[in-house]
This record gives C-alpha cells, sequence and structure tokens, in this order.
C-alpha cells in the first residue's frame, strides 16, 4: 500500500499543546476589539440619530398619494383634495413625451379630481352647447382648476392660462389615475366606441394615439399595479398563508425530533423523499406540456409575448412546461449522481449528524434559538424600511421644466410655478409645463440624501450581519460545552447556551461587530456593482461589461469565503474568546491541517441538511399548489379569489424553506463546532488515561486517524 504523503504542520501553524487544565469554553475572559465596540456603539446611536431626523423630515403619505402639479395629494384627508383621490393629466397626449421617463411625471398640468370623464367633449364643443344648456359646463368644470367660472373665455386664453383642459376622454381610474378606457372590439382598439376623435383645433386624433401615450405613463405604473395586486392577494390570503407556515414549522421540529432518535433513517428518506417530489415535478410539467401541445395558442413562445404582468399567460404556453421540466430533469439527475459519487460520505456525513443529534437532545434549548434571531432581523428589517422611506420622502416639493420638444435648453431646470407664466420659457420651449417633480432641498440634509441612504443600508447589514454573529457564537459556545464534558450529560453546565450567549455579549460584541463589518462592506459592494451592472446593460462597451462581470463573480467568491471564515472564527471566539483576527487565523490553520476532513464534513453535510429543506418546502408546497389551484374537493369553497395565485404559494414554498433554514441551521452550526472541537481534541489529546479523549468513541471511529488510536502505557 502507498504511503500517505502529510504535508507538514509547519505550513498551517503549531498544532495547539496539551493543557491539562482544559475543559471547555474559558469562562475567564477579557473584552476583545474594544474599538471596534465603541465604534459599533457610537454607529447604533448615530443610526436612532439618523432615524429621528428622517422621521422629522419626510412624510410617507408623500410615497402613497398621487401629487398634481402643484405638490398637493390626491385624496389626503384634512385638505381640499379629501373628496378628490384620482389623478387626471389635461392632456394624456403629452404623456407620450420622453420626458416622462426622464422625469417619471408627464409634462401635463395634473389635477385631482373626484372622478374620471366618461364621454369625449372639447373646449369649443363645451362653449358651443353653453349657449343653451348650462349642464355642458358644470360637467367639464370639474376637470378645470379650482375657482376657474369663466366659460365664456376664449379658447386661446384658456389654454394658456391652463385653465380647463383642451379635450377629456372616457377614461377609468387605474392606479388612483384617469386612463383612457381602451376596449377591443372584434380586433379593433376603441375608447368609448370610437376609433377616433377630434381635438380643440378640429384635427382627427387616433385612438392608438392615446394608448401610445397612455403607454408612456402606465410603463412606469406596471410594477406597481402588480405590487397592489400582491398586496390585495395577501389580504385575501394570509390566513392561509399563516396555516402553511405553521405547518412548516410543526413538520421542521417533527423532523428535528425524529433526527434525535432516527438519524440515519430519516436522512435516508429524506434524501429518497427529494427524488420523488422532483420526479413528481417531472412528471406534472410532462403532464402539462403534453396537454397543451396540441392547442395552437400555447405554441407562442415566451419571446413572443415579452413580460407580462399576468403571470398565468406563461403557464398556458407548452414552452413554460418545457422549460420546467427540463430544468427539474437536470436537478433530478445531479442529486442522483452526487449521491451515487459521494455515498462513502454521505454514509460520514450521516454518522456525524447522529453525534450532532445527541448535542441537541441534551441542550434543546437551542432548536428555539432561531425565533430569537428572528425577531432582531424582524427588527432590523423593519428600522431600515421606514428609514428608508422616510428617507426617500424627505424635502419639499420641486418643481421641474418639463417641455414637450428634445431640443428645449430649460429641459430639467427648477422652475416656480406662480411665476413660471410670466418667464420667457414658454416662448423658448412652446408647450413646456412647470410641473411637480420629487421631494428635496438645498439644504445640507437633502444634498446628501443618497449618502444617507447608503449609510443606512450599509448599517442595516452591519446590524443583520451581527445578529446572524451573536447566533452563531452563542450555539458554538453551548455544543462546545457538550462536547468538552467528559462524562455526558453530567459534566455539561447548567444552561449552557444562555451562559454562552451572555459571554458573547458581554465580553466579545466588538470582535462580532468586526467580523459583521468586513462582510457587511463586501456586500454593499456586491449590491453597488448589481445596480451598476442593471444600468449598464444597454451599454455597447463590451470591456465594461466585461470588467463588470468579472468584479461580480470575484466579489460573490469573496463574500461567500468570509462567510465560512467569519463562521469558524466565532466558534474559536466561543471556544477561546480571544480577538477575531487570532480567532480568524487559528481556525483557518486549524482546518488546514484537517482539509481533507474539511472536504468531506463542510459540503456534503449542507448538501443533507439542503435535501431536508427542500424536501420540507417542497412537501408543504404542493399542498399549497393543489389547495390554491382548488384542486382539493374538500376545501374548494374555502380558497380565496386571488389576482395571482402563485403570490401566496411562493410565499409558502420560500417561508417554508426560511423556517426549515432556522431549525436546520442549528444543526449545522452544532455539527460545525463538533468538528473544530473534534480537531482541537486530537492535536490535544492521544486516548491515553492522562490525556484522554473528549469525543465519543463513534465520532472517533467515524473521523478519527488510524494511527491516533490510544496508546498503551508501560507498566
Amino acid at each position: 500500500m502507498a504511503r500517505r504523503t502529510e504535508i507538514p504542520s509547519a505550513y498551517y501553524g503549531e498544532p495547539r499543546k496539551f493543557d491539562p487544565t482544559f475543559r471547555g469554553p474559558i469562562h475567564n475572559r477579557s473584552c476583545t476589539d474594544v474599538l471596534c465596540c465603541v465604534i459599533f456603539v457610537i454607529v447604533i446611536l448615530g443610526y436612532i440619530a439618523l432615524g429621528t431626523v428622517a422621521w422629522i423630515h419626510g412624510d410617507p403619505r408623500k410615497v402613497v398619494y398621487p401629487t398634481d402639479s402643484n405638490g398637493q395629494f390626491c385624496g389626503q384627508k384634512g385638505t381640499p383634495n379629501a373628496k378628490k383621490a384620482i389623478l387626471f393629466y389635461f392632456n394624456i397626449l403629452k404623456c407620450a413625451s420622453p420626458a416622462v421617463l426622464i422625469n417619471l411625471q408627464c409634462p401635463t398640468t395634473q389635477l385631482c379630481v373626484s372622478k374620471c370623464p366618461d364621454r369625449f367633449a372639447t373646449y369649443s364643443d363645451m362653449q358651443y352647447h353653453y349657449r343653451s344648456n348650462r349642464s355642458y359646463w358644470e360637467y367639464y368644470r370639474q376637470f378645470c382648476k379650482p375657482g376657474f367660472d369663466n366659460p365664456r373665455k376664449s379658447v386661446a386664453h384658456v389654454l394658456r392660462d391652463e385653465d380647463c383642459p383642451s379635450m377629456i376622454v372616457p377614461s377609468r381610474p387605474f392606479l388612483q389615475r384617469c386612463f383612457p378606457d381602451f376596449i377591443t372590439r372584434n380586433g379593433t382598439l376603441t375608447v368609448g366606441n370610437k376609433t377616433a376623435f377630434k381635438d380643440v383645433l378640429g384635427q382627427t386624433r387616433s385612438v392608438t394615439e392615446l394608448r401610445d401615450a397612455a403607454n408612456g405613463i402606465t410603463s412606469l405604473l406596471d410594477t406597481k399595479e402588480v405590487g397592489m395586486k400582491i398586496i390585495e392577494d395577501y389580504a385575501s390570503s394570509w390566513y392561509w398563508i399563516l396555516i402553511g407556515l405553521v405547518i412548516a414549522m410543526v413538520v421542521s421540529l417533527i423532523f428535528i425530533l425524529l433526527l434525535r432518535f432516527t438519524a440515519g433513517f430519516l436522512l435516508w428518506v429524506i434524501i429518497f423523499g427529494v427524488i420523488a417530489v422532483v420526479a413528481y415535478g417531472i412528471w406534472h410539467c410532462y403532464w402539462e406540456f403534453i396537454t397543451l401541445r396540441g392547442k395552437p395558442d400555447a405554441e407562442v413562445t415566451i419571446s413572443d409575448i415579452g413580460f407580462q404582468t399576468d403571470f398565468s399567460v406563461y403557464l398556458e404556453l407548452s414552452q413554460t412546461w418545457l422549460i420546467l421540466m427540463i430544468s427539474l430533469a437536470v436537478i433530478e439527475l445531479t442529486i442522483i449522481l452526487m449521491l451515487i459519487f459521494l455515498r462513502n460520505r454521505v454514509r460520514i456525513a450521516i454518522a456525524l449528524l447522529k453525534e450532532g443529534s445527541r448535542a441537541i437532545g441534551y441542550i434543546m434549548s437551542t432548536l428555539f434559538y432561531p425565533i430569537v434571531t428572528f425577531l432582531l432581523l424582524a427588527v432590523c428589517i423593519s428600522y431600515w424600511a421606514v428609514t428608508a422611506v422616510f428617507l426617500a420622502s424627505s424635502g419639499d416639493a420641486i418643481y421641474k421644466v418639463m417641455p414637450t420638444q428634445g431640443n428645449c435648453m430649460y429641459a430639467n431646470l427648477t422652475c416656480d410655478p406662480e411665476t413660471f407664466n410670466k418667464t420667457n420659457i414658454t416662448k423658448v420651449c412652446p408647450g413646456s409645463q412647470c410641473t411637480f417633480a420629487f421631494y428635496g432641498g438645498e439644504s445640507l440634509y437633502h444634498r446628501y440624501i443618497f449618502v444617507l441612504q447608503l449609510c443606512n443600508l450599509l448599517v442595516f447589514l452591519w446590524l443583520v450581519n451581527f445578529t446572524i454573529a451573536l447566533g452563531q457564537c452563542s450555539l458554538a459556545g453551548a455544543f462546545a460545552s457538550y462536547y468538552w464534558a467528559l462524562k455526558k450529560p453530567a459534566d455539561i453546565p447548567p444552561c449552557p447556551l444562555f451562559s454562552s450567549f451572555g459571554r458573547a455579549i458581554r465580553y466579545h460584541t466588538g470582535s462580532l461587530a468586526f467580523g459583521s463589518l468586513i462582510l457587511a462592506v463586501v456586500q454593499l459592494i456586491r449590491i453597488v456593482l448589481e445596480y451598476l451592472d442593471h444600468k449598464l446593460k444597454g451599454a455597447q462597451n463590451v470591456f465594461a461589461r466585461f470588467l463588470l462581470c468579472c468584479l461580480k463573480c470575484c466579489f460573490w467568491c469573496l463574500e461567500h469565503f468570509i462567510k465560512f471564515m467569519n463562521r469558524n472564527a466565532y466558534i474559536m471566539i466561543a471556544l477561546y474568546g480571544k480577538n477575531f483576527c487570532t480567532s480568524a487565523r487559528e481556525a483557518f490553520f486549524l482546518l488546514m491541517r484537517n482539509v481533507v476532513r474539511v472536504a468531506v464534513l463542510d459540503k456534503v453535510t449542507d448538501f443533507l441538511l439542503f435535501l431536508g429543506k427542500v424536501l420540507i418546502a417542497g412537501g408543504v408546497g404542493v399542498l399549497a399548489f393543489f389547495f390554491f389551484t382548488r384542486k382539493i374537493p374538500v376545501f374548494q369553497e374555502e380558497v380565496p379569489a386571488l389576482n395571482y395565485y402563485w403570490v401566496p404559494l411562493l410565499t409558502v414554498i420560500f417561508g417554508s424553506y426560511l423556517i426549515a433554514h432556522g431549525f436546520f441551521s442549528v444543526y449545522a452550526m452544532c455539527v460545525d463546532t463538533l468538528f473544530l472541537c473534534f480537531c482541537e481534541d486530537l492535536e490535544r489529546n492521544d486516548g491515553t488515561p492522562g490525556k484522554p479523549f473528549f469525543m465519543s468513541p463513534g465520532l472517533h471511529r467515524i473521523l478519527g486517524k488510524g494511527d491516533q488510536s490510544p496508546k498503551k502505557t508501560k507498566g
């Protein structure tokens, strides 16, 4: 047999020397990374101050209500527009201007109204019919500026002073805005049963011009439309979503408890269960594909229909099911091949998870720690979102010159709506408007709103990573207490999780904040790169796109490496109480001295736990799919009416995965902690009565070296 070549330990640091007094996590500690702790506390205080300032200056109603040309909210209680919740455009045809996409506003006067017009009419028609019937003016004046009551004023002067719209068209409210009421009759687009109409100048205009103009502004509202429908779906299905998540939580808890007693059997059930669920998905996609293949409407490709807000349209295409079927088949084949080639390592990982089950069985409180992490993360996310909204809605109304033509020299300049008509801008750029653009200001605070948003994001990422780090360090300390108990469970200290949590907060807040800050900075850079990539999608510079792609790839790898190192550094911090850099270095060298075992342990155990998460999420997802698509006869009457059934379905699947991840993350942390403690145990002890192993015989049999069996002492 060929002799195995060992890498000298000098390359990866010297193994730790034997310490007869070492009995697990050190209790006599001192504070680590104090400077970073002080900075962290100062940043939190500054973050609270930022939220307070944003709350003082911001107004979230600016995000909810549409705004007229004077910057006043439509439908806001306590204002003259309280009963006028709909935004009306004086000349919807101007919304086809490129300024719509640049300024997110239509370059025409915008007015709050109580209802949309329901007929075609021009100001000239109104004046003609007003002579015989004054009701024409009473109806038309609803869409004129408040206080204007002079129907005899000439058309030219009315249009010059923007007192009334030049024409109105049959409209309906859409996202609190009046848009032409388009109806397709026999394949022809109509508005009010007309395909053409005359404007105030007597020119014949096509309905398609209205459609093109409306598309200019509705393209900006598609996302909001989908969002509103999604909110409606959540409002009508939240009860059933909650039931699905509770089912996922109960199933996850049952899985964890069963792993305590039948780890080997249950893990194999998970493996074959995932294979069965994916196989069912393949069969269902194949059945849908065969059913739709013969239908003419189903042969349209996804590229032909483009982006649709109603995602159920894609499910009516045979190509969609073909793509899903191929994707699931590739996933199924990958899982099967991995199990075939890694079958020995899978058995080792299962045995290691059995040892982890015993540790969790003695410290059951660790199963409920993810609830603490969830609550802390909920606070961080809520505070960040509220602060971001208040920052975005800070400031006073800013008005910009919005021309109808693209060559206006005054375009996008700040203007004053009260004095705009007295300037020469309307002469140089005919048809231009001084329209509300956004909320801002000239103060130092308003100038740096974007920087403050970046700071808000960075601190948010820092706090999220710190919360996760605190949980990892606390769990690591608890499981290390289990491992280094020579006689289990007699030597396990009381309340190991609470004691570990207290040590992490009292002594190592600075170290946890240091590691979290490094990760947060890398994540912020990745977010900025993703933003730049989104902005450069239409760019022709191939080199810039290639460089950006390389940077994204490098920072993705860097982020995952830092996560791996931080996780192991926190374990060493929980064990020895040293600062972050020292702990990270010692963890790295320890892993490198056991690199073969790391290759066996890390990815294979993660793979098995991932399959468990997929099985729980997939099983609950299949149940939710049958429920929300009314395929369970007993509950057909209970299913709420939905715009998109995939909204609650994806929420249940994603939420179930997160719940399962919360429970299984305890197992992952347990396995990683036991592994590092095992490596430390091998280097400290040799199994003799004077230096006994703290590991169980089963764990030594699984991962122990053959040449490190207990030595016989000479009599």
